[in-house]
């Protein structure tokens, strides 16, 4: 059975596709975990997508990949990324490698987006790919682990 990337999405990426499209673009929740599934695969990994628009279920999920000693991490926290302590915390708990994204360049918005507390627990962070992002975040990560491409 293939190790697991878990792939983690925080509040409001459910609306994906509808939110801000101007920001956001018109891509969905359901496009992400396609892209992710797929470059996961391509990689000989598999990806567990899951989205929460509650900080607790986050941290679960993160303490969940733990035991499903799962390689990696991709973890867009949303508005959590600016606010939780807490998500930061788990991700040094779990020491599991992490890569943060943003389907947007939070540096080119507002002021209050411009700091993350999950950065500090990641070893990279993208933003502003748009959903290329989690490819390019899980061909990071595979990178950094040492896994090779399937042919």
């Amino acid at each position: 059975m293939p190790q697991p990337i878990y792939v983690l999405n925080g509040p409001n990426l459910n609306l994906l596709g509808t939110r801000e499209p101007e920001i956001y673009g018109h891509a969905t929740l359901a496009d992400v975990e396609k892209l992710c599934t797929e470059t996961a695969a391509s990689l000989g990994f598999t990806a567990v997508c899951r989205q929460s628009n509650h900080e607790g279920e986050l941290i679960d999920w993160i303490h969940q990949a733990r035991a499903d000693q799962a390689v990696g991490i991709v973890l867009n926290a949303g508005g959590y990324t600016h606010t939780s302590v807490a998500l930061h915390d788990a991700l040094v708990g779990v020491q599991i490698p992490t890569v943060e994204v943003h389907v947007s360049n939070v540096f080119a918005r507002e002021s209050f987006r411009h700091h993350s507390f999950i950065a500090k627990a990641a070893f990279a962070s993208l933003c502003g790919f748009g959903i290329d992002g989690y490819r390019l975040a899980i061909t990071g990560l595979a990178a950094k682990i040492g896994a090779v491409a399937k042919a």
